[in-house]
């Protein structure tokens, strides 16, 4: 661990729900620093109430992190300790903090880090999908067609995802997910984290849909998504999928497959299989 006697940015992980899961060492970090960069001033006041501090903190958020950066940057580099929270997890997992975090790796400027709580991992464990590769894919496109076309790319991912979703498009987002993958898709879908109503719903993306239309009062909370991966393709699978997949989010089925076919040199029937597969959400006969 790197001692906080000179400059240095500290990435402190914060509770996602249960604010007895802030570590001792994370508060104590942020009692000591000289500025706490937040997502929100107004959600960060409930963390500092619980600790009973009040520290002096700047608003560090998607809108304006880039023209900060370098303020933030070179007062580290004069000897403050600053602080770096996202409003609930782990800082930088789908949160504000990565253009800062590339000024100061450019610099050489000095960071560490006290983990904590993390939705992702922790609706991972509570799956019991495959958790030995994995892969986090985060907040999907909120526009139902770059939408769709970013879940025609993961068609084939073998490893289980996690993605975030916010409650409005949850059905939205497993609909389309059923209808390009299939709704037997093993799923899990983990909501409220670590608060009083937690729960984890155990089951295909078909069954998930029924299960939120028939109990709307759980199309709320802060979302976490697990899907189970695709079955292992052999490697000339992989490799069509590897060339369809863009051209098929801007191209109708038999011009991408013509196209692919022409660059790749790969066999037609071998394409139009696995085009069909990609935008059909079924693996053909």
């Amino acid at each position: 661990m790197t001692e906080m006697h000179s400059g240095l940015l500290t990435i402190i992980a914060t509770p996602i729900g249960n604010l007895e899961d802030l570590s001792p060492r994370a508060g104590q970090a942020i009692a000591g620093a000289s500025l706490i960069l937040v997502e929100d001033r107004r959600h960060a006041q409930r963390l500092f109430q619980h600790l009973g501090v009040q520290p002096k903190t700047m608003a560090l958020h998607e809108h304006n992190e880039r023209a900060l950066a370098p303020q933030i940057a070179q007062r580290i580099a004069a000897g403050e300790q600053i602080a770096l929270l996202s409003d609930a997890g782990m800082p930088l997992i789908s949160d504000p903090g990565f253009p800062l975090l590339a000024l100061l790796r450019e610099q050489q400027l000095p960071v560490t880090i006290i983990p904590g709580p993390n939705a992702a991992v922790a609706a991972l464990s509570l799956s019991g999908l495959p958790s030995d590769r994995f892969s986090f894919e985060g907040f999907l496109p909120a526009k139902a067609g770059a939408r769709r076309a970013r879940l025609a790319v993961l068609q084939s991912e073998s490893r289980t995802m996690i993605f975030y979703e916010a409650p409005h498009r949850i059905v939205a987002t497993i609909t389309d997910m059923a209808e390009l993958w299939g709704r037997n898709r093993p799923a899990a879908l983990c909501r409220e984290l670590t608060k009083i109503y937690e729960e984890c719903i155990r089951d295909s993306l078909g069954g998930l849909l029924e299960q939120l239309s028939q109990h709307p009062d759980k199309v709320r909370g802060e979302m976490t998504l697990i899907l189970g991966g695709a079955p292992e393709q052999d490697p000339g699978e992989q490799e069509a999928d590897r060339w369809l997949a863009p051209l098929l989010e801007e191209l109708p089925l038999t011009q991408a497959v013509r196209i692919a076919e022409a660059q790749s040199g790969m066999a037609h029937r071998l394409l139009y299989r696995r085009a069909l597969a990609l935008t059909s959400g079924r693996e053909p006969a």
